[in-house]
């Protein structure tokens, strides 16, 4: 099905969805689940620690940090393998349409960078280490004020929030692609649908 033929609807869920009409290589795919099953943790932690004691608030929390870590090298992968030469596919949605679903990535990216920058000066500004695993990671710089570290904190939850938001919007859209206008956007990120590098 073309652009042109797609009603409003469609056309506004494919720009939700990404759809930059670019096909995905098997790398590619495994960045982006490995992203949204990382994500999903880390909100998940994020949200339930508050409900246990100790000592599995403190798992929980080391948890959140070491797999926040594993996502910063994750997306830092993502971005490194999308610019390298041979991965850039031309796209087949033009116009406005491919503008904006390539706009919708940056702006993922951009939030899940934001939240990773976050993660660690969250630690850092309060003048506690990172840790991944057990294995601990000093703050490179002296701890901030008491006021900063919590605008850190407040920054982080909302951006937190800001992706959760638009990863549930972004993944609403391709499924309404698969099961009602019934094309390849979501098949295109499935395991088994991709190009093969």
């Amino acid at each position: 099905m073309s652009i042109d033929s797609e009603g409003p609807a469609a056309t506004a869920t494919r720009v939700l969805a990404g759809d930059d009409g670019t096909n995905y290589d098997g790398v590619a795919i495994a960045l982006h689940w490995a992203t949204a099953a990382l994500v999903l943790v880390q909100f998940a932690l994020s949200q339930t620690w508050g409900w246990f004691a100790r000592p599995t608030h403190h798992v929980m929390v080391v948890a959140h940090m070491s797999f926040g870590i594993i996502l910063t090298l994750v997306i830092v992968v993502r971005i490194i393998w999308r610019l390298i030469p041979g991965h850039q596919i031309p796209a087949l949605v033009t116009g406005w349409v491919g503008v904006a679903s390539k706009a919708v990535h940056y702006i993922l990216y951009a939030l899940l960078a934001s939240e990773a920058v976050l993660g660690f000066t969250l630690r850092w500004s309060g003048g506690e280490q990172m840790n991944l695993f057990g294995l601990a990671i000093p703050s490179p710089f002296e701890a901030w004020s008491r006021a900063a570290n919590h605008q850190v904190g407040d920054l982080h939850e909302k951006v937190g929030w800001a992706i959760i938001l638009v990863a549930l919007g972004h993944a609403a859209a391709a499924l309404y692609h698969h099961y009602f206008v019934r094309d390849r956007v979501l098949l295109r990120m499935l395991p088994g649908h991709g190009v093969h590098s």
